[in-house]
């Protein structure tokens, strides 16, 4: 048979248990004065973020081979995938074909103004020699009035020839804008990263036919990384674009990374259906954005990833100072932490 604890044993269960209950409530009101914040500066839970880029094609074509996978780091103009070209090739051999035709003709415009030119320099000269001989009484008139109008005719054919030299000018300029128009939608072919990225999503895969802007990559840009959190709307109408921010990551929770707020939503993102009440304004939420520091980010690219869970803070008072916690910042030099690990 069990023998049942005596009531001077349960006194001191009870007297235990209020104790262990004190301690655990005295522990937890030490950390949250620990990590309480100082007045004016407000915090919300958030993750990092990236904008996201899409690496798409510029015309209908076909997807010759894919260069990344998803999770790889690409950097500004590396070639990402390239685009099958042999259609646009061979545009690009006829539309050269016609350059050179319509050259071709330009050089030959040209030759006959040269020629055109020395037949009016030449009938100039039969008709001033012409001209001397009837004054002399050795020529005929009827001679001179021919060298007359050869020397006209010969003119007129010199502005028939300059307006085929102008028409192969613009036929020669033409067929070079389409030559290089081709050459451009070639290399518009080849997909390169427009930015600093992590791929985040491979859309395509050699074989398929992309339509035009059709996506082959999506990528999040690393040149633009930030925290977004939610203020209730006392506090979000207090932080000004430009005030200082601080970025905590739950796995690096001794270090901080200062920022700078960004952007400040002039519209609630939680908002009741009707707002007639103090309370009920006070349940709006307004987003907030923390933008990190280009050069810290540089610094850890290869282990800066988005959706990594922590908290944003930010000044709503110029005057408040950061606590301690928060001065122990991840810098763009060598820095004790890091962000990936």
């Amino acid at each position: 048979m069990v023998k049942k604890p005596s009531k001077r044993a349960w006194k001191w269960i009870a007297a235990g248990a209020a104790v262990a209950i004190v301690a655990f409530i005295g522990v937890r009101y030490a950390i949250k004065k620990k990590n309480a914040l100082p007045e004016g500066i407000a915090s919300g839970n958030g993750r990092i973020e990236g904008k996201l880029v899409d690496v798409a094609a510029r015309e209908p074509l076909r997807v010759k081979e894919i260069l990344v996978d998803e999770g790889a780091l690409v950097k500004p103009g590396q070639v990402v995938a390239r685009m099958d070209t042999v259609t646009l090739e061979a545009e690009l051999a006829e539309a050269n074909a016609a350059v050179q035709a319509a050259e071709e003709k330009l050089a030959g415009a040209k030759a006959n103004i040269v020629k055109q030119k020395s037949e009016i320099d030449l009938a100039d000269v039969e008709a001033n020699r012409s001209q001397r001989l009837v004054e002399q009484g050795a020529g005929s008139q009827r001679e001179l009035d021919v060298r007359h109008t050869k020397a006209q005719t010969t003119r007129a054919g010199l502005a028939e020839v300059e307006a085929t030299l102008a028409t192969a000018t613009q036929n020669v300029e033409v067929a070079r804008k389409n030559a290089a128009t081709i050459q451009t939608r070639i290399e518009d072919a080849t997909l390169r990263s427009p930015v600093t990225g992590r791929v985040l999503y491979r859309l395509a895969e050699p074989g398929e036919v992309l339509a035009a802007g059709g996506k082959a990559l999506t990528l999040v840009n690393l040149d633009d990384v930030y925290m977004e959190i939610f203020l209730p709307s006392e506090q979000a109408g207090a932080v000004k674009v430009g005030a200082e921010g601080r970025v905590t990551l739950d796995y690096l929770p001794k270090r901080a990374i200062a920022g700078q707020v960004s952007f400040v939503s002039p519209e609630a993102q939680f908002t009741p259906k009707q707002v007639e009440t103090q309370s009920e304004r006070e349940k709006l939420m307004f987003r907030v954005k923390i933008q990190l520091p280009k050069e810290v980010v540089g610094q850890y690219i290869e282990r800066v990833k988005t959706g990594i869970r922590g908290v944003g803070y930010v000044k709503v008072k110029d005057s408040a100072v950061w606590p301690a916690r928060l001065q122990n910042l991840v810098t763009a030099g060598p820095a004790v932490g890091s962000l990936g690990e």
